[in-house]
């Protein structure tokens, strides 16, 4: 455990707090865990202020005197078969100078009460299959792959991309 961690929830508009997590991130997303591709130039600029906007939003920095070394970005979702919030863990990252220090599980702990302060039933997170590390950390965390019935398998999750020319984006949904 690093006893000289602080925790700091985010300001989106703080301009020191928005370097550090886009910084933090960047390195994240650089990474082969993160996809190995640092963040757009359009992303650095406006990540910030974009969370800024959603109420639904919240992260936290992990600094070591004075230092940024961790962060995590939760964005609050929603469980129909329970009616409650749940809190989504999106990112998780700790610089690899300050890793296998308790960093991760401080700012996990802290996630978990600030979503027990939000009245979620549960907190989520995706990992990636191939990253063992990440999967022990998060299971000695108490976080177990999601099923409902053993016969039918873990749930798997999936994506699809939307490019920004998509006719998705003017198709008009009519209220029922």
């Amino acid at each position: 455990m690093t006893s000289a961690v602080t925790l700091t929830r985010v300001d989106y508009r703080n301009p020191q707090h928005a370097t550090d997590l886009v910084t933090l991130l960047d390195q994240y997303a650089g990474d082969v865990s993160g996809g190995g591709r640092p963040l757009s130039d359009e992303v650095k600029r406006e990540l910030a202020g974009r969370l800024a906007e959603r109420p639904d939003a919240v992260s936290l920095l992990a600094y070591v005197a004075g230092v940024p070394v961790g962060l995590i970005n939760c964005i609050e979702g929603f469980s129909t078969f329970l009616a409650r919030p749940l809190l989504n863990i999106h990112d998780v990252t700790v610089h690899a100078d300050f890793r296998r220090r308790g960093i991760a599980g401080e700012l996990l702990r802290a996630a978990e009460r600030i979503a027990v302060e939000r009245g979620c039933c549960k907190l989520t997170l995706e990992v990636l299959s191939g990253n063992d590390g990440a999967k022990r950390a998060y299971e000695r965390f108490g976080f177990t792959p999601y099923q409902l019935d053993p016969a039918l398998g873990h749930a798997v999750f999936m994506e699809k991309k939307l490019s920004d020319d998509v006719a998705i984006r003017d198709a008009t949904i009519s209220p029922s």
